[in-house]
């Protein structure tokens, strides 16, 4: 069978879906090198800035990746912008969904919300932004965890000068995360916090 025989969802058979089911996951096997194609193209959004969408992102997984941070935390600083060529009003949400079968709820809850977190440095100089919008967070669990992610990797990632890490570094590591079974409860961990900072990882990645 190369295509369905339906042309409309509800007359489709047995065989149909069994076919579209086997040919969706052989589908989402090149998940990851979309999304480093898709980083790629951040080359070509926003600019304006001393570094490029792509630059930024490659600089925020590099200070991850040099803290000692984990592959969940790493492949999400780099990817929390994957969303600004396509919904530059919800970018975060945009990366929270690509990003949430697959990384601990932790990592996901921060990316999601870190465009509310980053208004604390840009937000009182704009008329009719609120620059303490994180504060509708205040009490959550991870509400610690994402201003260290946007103090730490975010909003210090526009300098032109940092020795930043190549795409190619990171690669394996979007494998790693996006070839793990979606939605697996041993990786989701919900309520679990894994340190952004680890000084005995960071060192040892820094010999």
């Amino acid at each position: 069978m190369d295509k369905v025989s339906f042309t409309q969802m509800k007359d489709g058979t047995k065989e149909d879906y069994e076919f579209l089911t086997d040919h969706e996951i052989a589908y989402t096997k090149g998940t990851a090198d979309r999304l480093l194609k898709a980083l790629v193209d951040l080359d070509e959004g926003l600019s304006g800035y001393q570094v490029t969408r792509l630059g930024h992102s490659l600089q925020s997984a590099s200070r991850a990746w040099r803290d000692g941070a984990d592959v969940d935390w790493v492949v999400s600083a780099l990817l929390h912008d994957i969303g600004d060529i396509y919904a530059p009003y919800n970018h975060d949400e945009y990366a929270a969904t690509i990003l949430r079968p697959f990384v601990r709820e932790q990592c996901c809850w921060c990316v999601e919300t870190h465009g509310d977190f980053q208004m604390l440095y840009y937000g009182h100089h704009l008329e009719g932004y609120d620059r303490n919008k994180r504060d509708r967070h205040a009490g959550h669990a991870y509400f610690d965890d994402c201003a260290t992610f946007c103090e730490r990797w975010d909003q210090a990632s526009f300098d032109p000068g940092y020795d930043t890490l190549p795409l190619s570094f990171f690669e394996p590591m979007v494998h790693e995360v996006f070839d793990r079974k979606a939605y697996d409860p041993q990786v989701m961990r919900p309520g679990v916090r894994e340190p952004l900072v680890n000084p005995d990882v960071a060192a040892a990645r820094a010999d």
